[in-house]
């Protein structure tokens, strides 16, 4: 079955392409509906950007989401931040981030140094 493909520009154009996105997501390689399924794959995610954009996380959540990821203590980061009540304090939102800081977590935890730059 062919769809005639269209611009997603409103919730129902969504709807309906995600559905059909459903639909093909069995497709065979080389295939018509997986050329549809391309299409229908790039209109929603452009239609998502603009209507749904994810912003970047704030620097806090960043780090603390990476420390989850791998298994860190606020301990663990007394060697990349400094002391233990540096970190807490980082921690707690109570002190900034300093460049040294940036560059540590950076190198050390692989978090993007755009992300930890962001000031609230």
């Amino acid at each position: 079955m062919t769809v005639k493909i269209r611009p997603v520009k409103n919730k129902r154009d969504y709807d309906a392409a995600l559905k059909r996105i459903g639909a093909l997501m069995d497709a065979k390689k080389n295939s018509k509906e997986m050329d549809e399924l391309e299409v229908l794959s790039i209109l929603v995610e452009k239609y998502e950007d603009e209507y749904f954009p994810i912003s970047d996380p704030d620097p806090v959540e960043a780090i603390k989401f990476r420390m989850e990821q791998m298994g860190l203590s606020q301990g663990d980061l007394v060697n990349v931040i400094g002391s233990r009540s540096k970190v807490s304090e980082v921690l707690s939102g109570k002190r900034n981030l300093s460049i040294r800081m940036i560059r540590a977590l950076h190198e050390r935890l692989s978090i993007p140094a755009d992300v930890l730059l962001r000031v609230k």
